[in-house]
């Protein structure tokens, strides 16, 4: 079973599966990460793109700019985490709980960002404020309260 998080690693802090394209995100308190696939029961995977991350930092950014407070499932990423930066870690190996993700690059917001508050796809293109999306090396279940750390 994975390690729940400590002063020196991050935090996974909420999980959400999309059921359907352009459908609800809905959280989840734990997840199975599949090698080679991504979030089981999710849709809109892809062979690069199977998981989905936010920083809850760079979404707060976000908020403040903007001066808005939408709920980060906004983003419509599968994975919230804090305590760990994201921005320019392409390549790298993040461990979430017992799984393995290898940073693919940058997710890009869209226009569905820009429909949910006008200025938000903007202010999300800095420093990789979209996130980030990943493949899964090692599958495992992943809980809310994980650690999250860097290989």
């Amino acid at each position: 079973m994975a390690q729940r998080a400590t002063p020196e690693s991050g935090r996974l802090e909420a999980i959400w599966i999309k059921r359907a394209h352009r459908g609800p995100m809905d959280p989840v308190g734990a997840a199975d990460l599949v090698e080679g696939k991504g979030v089981a029961g999710s849709v809109d995977r892809s062979r690069r793109r199977q998981v989905t991350i936010l920083s809850r930092e760079a979404w707060s950014a976000c908020m403040t700019e903007l001066d808005a407070q939408l709920d980060p499932s906004t983003r419509r990423a599968n994975l919230l985490v804090s305590g760990i930066q994201l921005a320019l870690m392409r390549d790298r190996v993040l461990r979430v709980g017992d799984a393995r993700l290898l940073i693919g690059g940058e997710v890009t917001p869209c226009e569905r960002m820009e429909e949910a508050l006008p200025g938000l796809q903007e202010v999300m293109r800095p420093e990789w404020r979209g996130g980030a999306f990943a493949q899964v090396l090692a599958g495992a279940t992943v809980h809310v309260g994980d650690f999250v750390e860097w290989e």
